[in-house]
């Protein structure tokens, strides 16, 4: 790729920023608030300390382990080309996909009501198909258009948040932002700290893009810093303006739509057009970033012999074979299946990838660097939170636990009958 394609460290932090509040601030806002009450701020910073654990194999590996592949090459150099590995991999593209679907959804449940039309199977369907499409066709032009799109999509989204946080704060209520320290608060706040751990799980975009980033070894460790610090802040404030000017039990009814109802107090009707406008533009950068990182990882992926060889008959921005598969399944998972138990489990499989990725690190550590005890103590803190994830499903949605299960068993599976009857193995850069 020409140097002039490659992404500056401002676009690659526009699209890990603009996939990570997109893909939560708008969508799980009142579930957290049901779950932490009045701790909603503090749920935000301990799950931002959670990314930041993770963060720091991240950005030590990233920085020297040059792949779109990203997490996937740093654990087939730390163990080795294995089915677990491989199987790894097809859980982590599955994510992307399943990722794009709930985007095109998100958007197309925010827009229908925006502009007075009955969201009907056939009209959110229709909206599902010019969205993915429009995307789709702008990853076509490659990591450039890409980043350019990001960058002009967060700056939009931002100003808008940035509207609402001033003037939220001129009429915030600070009594109704006071935590709570009994025991029935710190479970609500542990519970909501480890879902919206999830909300910054796309800083993992920036190493699923190394390869097209200018000065990578630079540039991919302050991407992955920047990005998380900045998001926690954004969190932090928006969740005290909120909190601040919404009784609780309002934020719990308006579930997704919370942010644009908040509003209302302090910016009228303009401020819930103003925010709902916001909401598109969160899902739009999303939904841009991940079809681009999805895009990304199909192909490196392939290359490295870890999927189907469909994928591996042309070279990446020569041939987008992997970009129209990934965004074609993504919008058939959008119009033909209920991801409600499927998008459930994306975060136990992210978490699992986040602890393979930190075991290879001890391994890598001597050759690589960083803090082994260090290392160990974070791989603590992620098997912790992986634990109470799953005892969270357990307790709250048990379909959920055993579609997490069923997911990785099937995977495991998927990637023995590819290894057993292609003699496929992992080639390694």
């Amino acid at each position: 790729m020409k140097k002039n394609k490659k992404l500056s460290l401002i676009e690659v932090i526009s699209m890990a920023v603009g996939t990570m509040i997109g893909a939560s601030i708008f969508s799980i806002f009142g579930l957290g608030a049901k779950i932490a009450g009045n701790d909603l701020p503090e749920a935000f910073i301990l799950s931002g300390i959670y990314a930041l654990v993770v963060a720091y194999s991240y950005a030590i590996l990233g920085g020297k382990i040059i792949s779109n592949a990203g997490p996937i090459a740093f654990i087939l150099k730390g163990l080795g080309d294995s089915i677990v590995t491989g199987a790894l991999s097809i859980l982590m593209w599955l994510t992307y996909v399943v990722s794009i679907s709930l985007f095109v959804k998100g958007f197309a449940g925010y827009l229908l009501p925006f502009i007075h039309v009955a969201p009907t199977t056939l009209t959110t369907g229709i909206v599902e198909v010019i969205v993915i499409s429009f995307f789709t066709a702008l990853n076509f032009f490659g990591s450039k258009a890409v980043g350019k799109a990001e960058f002009y999509i967060v700056v939009v989204k931002l100003s808008i948040l940035l509207v609402f946080i001033l003037g939220g704060f001129m009429t915030i209520n600070w009594g109704m932002v006071k935590p709570g320290f009994d025991s029935a608060h710190t479970s609500g706040l542990l519970n909501a700290s480890i879902i919206f751990f999830l909300s910054y799980m796309g800083f993992g975009l920036i190493t699923n893009a190394s390869e097209n980033i200018k000065n990578p070894k630079k540039n991919v460790p302050l991407a992955i810093f920047i990005s998380i610090i900045f998001v926690m802040i954004f969190y932090i404030l928006i969740s005290v303006v909120t909190i601040g000017n919404l009784p609780l039990q309002d934020i719990i009814k308006a579930q997704e739509n919370a942010l644009a109802i908040a509003a209302k107090p302090f910016l009228g009707n303009f401020g819930f057009i103003l925010i709902t406008i916001g909401a598109l533009f969160s899902i739009s950068s999303a939904l841009n970033a991940t079809i681009f990182g999805g895009a990304n990882i199909a192909y490196s992926l392939a290359k490295d012999g870890e999927l189907p060889e469909t994928f591996e008959r042309k070279v990446w921005f020569k041939s987008t074979e992997g970009l129209y598969l990934t965004a074609g399944l993504g919008l058939l998972f959008a119009l033909f299946f209920d991801l409600g138990a499927i998008a459930s489990i994306t975060s136990t499989v992210f978490t699992v990838i986040y602890i393979f990725v930190l075991i290879s690190h001890i391994k890598l550590q001597k050759e690589y660097g960083g803090n082994k005890i260090l290392i160990i103590f974070n791989l603590i803190i992620l098997l912790a939170v992986f634990s109470a994830l799953m005892k969270y499903q357990w307790d709250t949605q048990k379909s959920a636990f055993y579609a997490s299960i069923f997911t990785f068993i099937g995977a495991f599976i998927v990637e023995y009958i590819f290894r057993k009857y292609r003699k496929r193995e992992i080639k390694g850069k």
